[in-house]
């Protein structure tokens, strides 16, 4: 009896052991949580330099580090940097005039301002304003002082009346336009003066509206004369344009947003009716030209940073260039317009056979009026350059910049001078890395302006004259320097230290280059693996994909302490893999072009052959592959689970553009080509969903104008057609990123691989502190 009894213990505590491993508690979700973004940036000293610029090219940031926080002034004429106040002396001075200890390591200012004659700082600490003369060292109340900046370094938007947030300021910064009942209205900065300047706008044709279909907003899109009198812009006629439709969830009768959401195949789009606006007389000339599609040569939309893309002004607003790209972006035209009578001329075209696009990141081509120019983007010759052609006769002068590399970014033309900048890549080893250059518009005297390795991010001083260079790697923190306009260096303004965060147990991630699936291709991705590898164990993988064809799944090269969620799932027990296939930008055209026609694709045999090279350098079991992504990244997780049934394994899709046809027009049209042209039905997951053998998790938002959520429904009903078991997460009343549902789309993320590819059970119900959603794709 007794022996039967130690029987029974003994089975209790093996079946409690077996339990205790076939799950995952609290406190390893807890560990894994600490290395989010949230948990992981405190620990960087350093790492972010925000500039606010004084007279003369100076400026001053905050320095930051566990220890200290130092104002720092930088003057580059003088080549000086050093704090710009004595920070014991203002702390003992604003000590004794506030009653209240303060530690001079680390002043709390909510916002500060510093003089530009650099002999006083008005601050605000604990809600008072303060004013502190640094010759001195003698501190006043300031209660009459306008509000500075915050001490961080960012600007208060202020007051700017009726409209603000929706209006277009000029550059003089004494007016604003802005849409009011399909119409656009001037107001006087200082008067508050409003004048209506069109009266023939009406619902669905109306002046600067700014609807892509997949994003839209009450904004003006606009481009103000340099000038400040003129404005370029359009009447948009959408008349006939098809409806999208959402409806909210509640209690009660549902409420319907209806929208213009043109398809690929519709027989209408969106056109523009091309319009100069003179501010002063009220007077709209319309350009002499037929209407455009609503296309830009760099994107699906026709804004760039806020305002009109494809337009560029002469100085005196006597003229505007713009750019005609047709509907499937084969072909751009080059046209110019006189400003007074909206007399129009073509100056050159240009076709591909696939798309065409003027850049990355930015449009880069320009008209250079006073010397009756044109800077021009083309990839005519397999990479990305500019070229120089006559305005007037549309005759090439010469190509300014060649080789085997792209110019990603024109960022500034000094048309006295005869040179260009632009940010480039393919110089290094890692052809995404990035960095500035100068060439002289004949192609001579090309100079890097940013030396060492890693992705560079360059911008220019007031006056133009100097260039403060932030350079990193994924595994390799930020340095930032200033540097004058031959990339000499002045001074190095800080070196970010993660030393605090490595005592942590964080690690960076682990760069890569493997074979595409031709073979031959060299493509590069990023690792993350667990921080303790247990010897003679085997991972399983799990591959975030994100497809293009205009990004990737790594997205920026330099560093970060975190990318999303990939370390925290790694210390999971997973090795998490991302990698930057075949179609997408950023080097050659022919690449980019991998996949033109058949997006459906979704660079999956380069993520299959990606996984099982780098199971041969870590211990990847490639038997248990798992796969997520988001938006085009969600397109690409199903097709996935239905192409390649017997690699992949668990796949979580998120807010899926699952077929093309569903989507907005410009996307699949740039990139498939025109429905009659291209087989749009066999690219969609739905007609595939009957292949599925493991374990999908559907997601979308029911209120997701970007990808509406019926991309989703399509494969769910094919997939209960096919009698296949799968699960589905709907957010009722989110958009395309579920908004504040974030963090519980992570969770159930982590929950989902937990259980179906690692094999084990999750805790239940965690509770993640914030999350930021995954980006679209846009």
């Amino acid at each position: 009896m007794r022996k039967y009894v130690y029987t029974l213990v003994a089975i209790a505590f093996t079946v409690a052991a077996q339990a205790q491993s076939n799950a995952l508690t609290a406190k390893d979700y807890e560990r894994a949580e600490k290395f989010m973004s949230y948990n992981t940036e405190p620990f960087i000293d350093a790492g972010t330099v925000r500039l606010n610029w004084l007279p003369n090219d100076r400026f001053w940031y905050l320095s930051v580090t566990a220890k200290q926080n130092s104002f720092m002034l930088v003057d580059p004429v003088q080549k000086t940097r050093t704090p710009a106040f004595d920070h014991q002396k203002l702390a003992a001075a604003l000590s004794t005039a506030s009653g209240t200890k303060y530690d001079a390591a680390k002043l709390p200012f909510q916002t500060i301002h510093f003089s530009d004659d650099g002999k006083s700082v008005s601050f605000t600490v604990a809600g008072k304003k303060w004013k502190y003369n640094l010759q001195g060292a003698t501190i006043t109340a300031d209660d009459t002082a306008p509000a500075p900046a915050e001490a961080e370094g960012r600007t208060g938007a202020g007051n700017r009346g009726p409209g603000a947030g929706i209006e277009a300021i000029s550059p003089d910064g004494k007016k604003a336009v802005y849409i009011k009942d399909w119409n656009l209205w001037l107001r006087d900065v200082a008067t508050n003066k409003q004048t209506q300047l069109t009266t023939d706008g009406v619902k669905d044709f109306g002046y600067a509206t700014d609807n892509a279909g997949w994003k839209s907003s009450e904004r003006a899109i606009v481009r103000w004369s340099p000038d400040s009198k003129k404005i370029a812009t359009f009447k948009q006629d959408q008349r006939n344009v098809s409806d999208m439709y959402l409806v909210t969830t509640n209690v009660g009768k549902p409420s319907l947003r209806a929208w213009k959401y043109p398809l690929p195949g519709d027989k209408e789009v969106a056109m523009l009716h091309r319009v100069i606006i003179d501010i002063d007389a009220a007077k709209v000339i319309k350009l002499q030209v037929a209407a455009d599609p609503h296309r830009s040569s760099l994107s699906d939309d026709i804004t760039v940073g806020g305002s009109l893309a494809d337009v560029d002004w002469k100085e005196d607003a006597s003229q505007l260039a713009f750019l005609s790209t047709s509907r499937d972006h084969k072909q751009s035209k080059l046209r110019i317009a006189d400003a007074a009578t909206g007399a129009v001329r073509e100056v050159f075209e240009e076709t591909v056979a696939t798309h065409y696009e003027s850049g990355r990141g930015g449009i880069n081509w320009r008209y250079l009026a006073n010397s009756n120019e044109i800077i021009w983007y083309s990839e005519r010759d397999d990479w990305g350059h500019l070229y120089l052609y006559d305005a007037t006769t549309g005759k090439l002068k010469n190509q300014i910049t060649k080789g085997n590399w792209v110019v990603s970014r024109l960022v500034k033309v000094d048309e006295k001078n005869r040179v260009l900048y632009f940010t480039s890549t393919g110089h290094q080893s890692n052809p995404y890395f990035s960095e500035l250059y100068k060439i002289g518009f004949d192609g001579k005297n090309l100079t890097l302006l940013t030396p060492g390795e890693g992705t560079h991010q360059a911008s220019f001083s007031p006056s133009g004259n100097y260039i403060i260079d932030t350079y990193s790697k994924p595994d390799t923190p930020p340095v930032t320097q200033l540097c004058d306009l031959n990339g000499k260096l002045i001074t190095t303004l800080e070196k970010a230290d993660v030393s605090r965060l490595v005592a942590t147990g964080w690690k960076p991630p682990i760069p890569f280059t493997v074979k595409a699936h031709d073979g031959k291709t060299d493509i590069y991705g990023l690792a993350f693996t667990p921080t303790k590898i247990e010897p003679n164990k085997k991972y399983p993988v799990i591959d975030y994909i994100y497809p293009g064809p205009q990004g990737g799944s790594v997205g920026s090269w330099g560093f970060t302490a975190s990318r999303g969620d990939h370390q925290a799932l790694a210390e999971l027990g997973f090795i998490v893999v991302m990698v930057e296939g075949t179609s997408n930008p950023n080097r050659s055209k022919s690449y980019h072009d991998m996949n033109y026609g058949n997006m459906g694709e979704n660079t999956l045999p380069d993520q299959i052959t990606t996984i099982r090279q780098l199971a041969q350098r870590y211990p990847i079991d490639t038997n248990r592959v798992g796969i997520w992504g988001h938006s085009g990244g969600g397109f690409a997780t199903a097709a996935a689970m239905f192409r390649f049934p017997d690699f992949f394994k668990v796949g979580i899709s998120e807010s899926g553009n699952h077929d093309n046809r569903n989507y907005e027009d410009d996307w699949g049209e740039r990139y498939n080509g025109l429905v009659e042209n291209s087989n749009y039905e066999a690219q969609a997951n739905q007609t595939i969903a009957k292949n599925l053998k493991g374990k999908l998790m559907l997601a979308h938002g029911m209120m997701d104008n970007n990808v509406p959520p019926y991309n989703t429904l399509l494969v769910v009903e094919a997939l209960q057609k096919a009698n296949k078991s799968f699960d589905l997460i709907l957010f009722p009343n989110s958009a395309h990123g579920f908004g504040q549902y974030g963090p519980y789309m992570m969770r159930r993320r982590w929950d989902y691989f937990v259980q179906h590819l690692l094999g084990v059970e999750p805790p239940l119900d965690y509770q993640l502190r914030q999350a930021t959603a995954p980006g679209a794709r846009q």
